[in-house]
C-alpha cells in the first residue's frame, strides 16, 4: 500500500470567508437536525408502534432502516457528487434530507415508514463528510480537529436540547410533529448554508474513481476498523440505558430523558476539549480514548445501582464519543485525494457500530447476564478497537520506515 498522504499541507492557506464561526454554526445546525432525527427516533419507538398499529420490536426495524441508509448513502452520495462543488452538495444534500424526513411524518403505515426512514438516511453521513471537509478548509492545518469537533456540536448539542425537544413534541402533539420539527431544521440548515457558506469552484480534478481510489490505501480501513468496532460500546450501552435506569436503578420514566441529557453533555464537552490534544498527537488521543472508553465501560455495571455514580459514569461515556471527531480528521490525513468518500464513510463505520454495539448488548441480556451486560459487551468491544488501533499504528511505522530506508 502507498504510504499515507496529508490531506491539507501546512502551507495551504485556508479557503477564504467572511465570517467562519457563522459557516461552522449553518454546518452544526444541520447537524443538529440529523441528530435529533436519529436519537430521537430511539426515545420514540413506543409511539411509532401505537401509531402504526405494530409490535416494539417491529418499530426498531425503522431505526435499522435508517442506520442501513446511512451506510449505503454515505460513500454512493458523495461518489456521485465528486465534481459538484460542495456548498451546491450540501444543499442538494440537505433538501434530500428535509423532504424524507417530512414524508417520513405523513408516512400512512408502516412499510412507508421504513422506505422513508432509509431514504432520509441517504444523505446522512455524505453530509457530515463534506462539511468536515468545509469546517477544516476555513482554519490553518493545526486547527482541523478543533474546527471538525465545533461542527460536530450541533450533533452532540442535539442529544441535549433536540431529543428531549423532539420527545416531549411527540408526547404531546403526536410522532409525526417530531418529523415536521426536523424538516423545519433542514429548512433552517438550507438558508444557513446557503447565505453563509463559502463558494468554491469544485476540484477540476475530482472524479468518482478518484474518491474510490481511498478504497485502496490500508490506513483508511484501519481507521474505518476502529470506528466500527471500537465506538459499539458507546451505543450498546447508550440503547439500554432507558431499561438500565427503569429496571435496574429504578428510576421512574419521566427520569429518563434528564441521564440521557448528561450522555450529551459529556459528547458536547468531549468534543470540545478533546480536539484540542488531537490537534497536537492525533493518533495518540484516539488510543488515549480507546482507553478510557474500556475502563468506563468496564464499570458502568457497577455503578447502575446509584443514580448519581450512573450519571457520572454515563457523562464520561460521553466524552469518549469525541473519537469520532478525532478518526474523522484522520482519514482526511490518510485518503489521499480521495477526500469526500473518506471523510463520509466515517459515518457508515459508526453507524456499524451502532447496529453491531445494540446487538451484542442484546445477546449477552437474552443470554441471561442481566441488563448491565452492555457494559462488559461495550469495554471488550473498546479493547478490540485497541487492537485495530495499535495494527494501524504498527503499519505505519513500517511504512514510513521503509519509504526512509528507499535510495534518493
Amino acid at each position: 500500500m502507498s504510504a499515507s498522504a496529508p490531506a491539507l499541507d501546512p502551507g495551504t492557506p485556508p479557503v477564504r470567508a467572511p465570517h467562519v464561526g457563522l459557516v461552522i454554526l449553518a454546518l452544526a445546525v444541520g447537524g443538529f437536525a440529523i441528530g435529533t432525527t436519529e436519537f430521537a427516533s430511539m426515545s420514540m419507538l413506543p409511539l411509532f408502534a401505537e401509531g402504526l398499529g405494530i409490535d416494539a420490536p417491529t418499530a426498531g426495524h425503522t431505526i435499522s432502516a435508517y442506520a442501513l441508509g446511512v451506510v449505503v448513502g454515505a460513500p454512493v452520495m458523495t461518489v456521485l457528487g465528486a465534481r459538484v462543488p460542495r456548498r451546491r452538495l450540501l444543499l442538494i444534500l440537505m433538501t434530500m434530507f428535509t423532504v424524507f424526513n417530512g414524508l417520513t411524518g405523513l408516512s400512512p403505515n408502516y412499510h412507508w415508514m421504513l422506505v422513508f426512514r432509509f431514504l432520509a438516511g441517504l444523505p446522512h453521513g455524505a453530509y457530515f463528510g463534506v462539511a468536515a471537509l468545509v469546517a477544516s478548509s476555513l482554519v490553518p492545518a493545526n486547527r482541523r480537529t478543533r474546527a471538525v469537533g465545533q461542527m460536530f456540536l450541533g450533533l452532540t448539542v442535539a442529544t441535549i436540547v433536540g431529543v428531549p425537544l423532539a420527545s416531549w413534541l411527540g408526547q404531546a402533539v403526536g410522532w409525526r410533529w417530531a418529523f415536521a420539527l426536523v424538516a423545519v431544521l433542514g429548512v433552517l440548515t438550507m438558508t444557513a448554508v446557503a447565505v453563509f457558506a463559502p463558494n468554491t469552484p469544485s476540484d477540476a480534478k475530482a472524479s468518482p474513481l478518484r474518491e474510490l481510489s481511498a478504497l485502496k490505501r490500508s490506513q483508511v480501513w484501519y481507521t474505518l476498523a476502529i470506528g466500527a468496532i471500537g465506538f459499539g460500546g458507546m451505543f450498546a450501552v447508550y440503547t439500554y440505558l432507558a431499561d438500565i435506569l427503569i429496571n435496574v436503578t429504578k428510576m421512574p420514566l419521566s427520569s429518563v430523558p434528564w441521564v440521557m441529557g448528561v450522555f450529551g453533555v459529556g459528547m458536547t464537552i468531549g468534543n470540545m476539549v478533546v480536539p484540542v490534544f488531537a490537534d497536537r498527537a492525533l493518533m495518540r488521543t484516539a488510543g488515549v480514548l480507546l482507553v478510557w472508553s474500556m475502563v468506563i465501560l468496564a464499570v458502568f455495571p457497577f455503578t447502575a445501582g446509584n443514580i448519581w455514580l450512573l450519571s457520572l459514569d454515563v457523562f464520561c461515556i460521553g466524552i469518549g464519543g469525541a473519537l469520532g471527531t478525532v478518526l474523522q480528521t484522520r482519514l482526511m490525513d490518510v485518503a489521499g485525494d480521495a477526500q469526500g468518500l473518506a471523510a463520509s464513510l466515517n459515518h457508515s463505520a459508526f453507524n456499524t457500530a451502532n447496529a453491531l454495539g445494540p446487538f451484542l448488548g442484546g445477546l449477552a441480556i437474552a443470554g441471561g447476564y442481566g441488563w448491565t451486560s452492555p457494559g462488559w459487551v461495550g469495554s471488550l468491544l473498546a479493547v478490540a478497537g485497541l487492537g485495530i488501533w495499535a495494527a494501524s499504528v504498527a503499519a505505519e511505522k513500517r511504512t514510513i520506515s521503509g519509504v526512509a530506508a528507499e535510495p534518493c
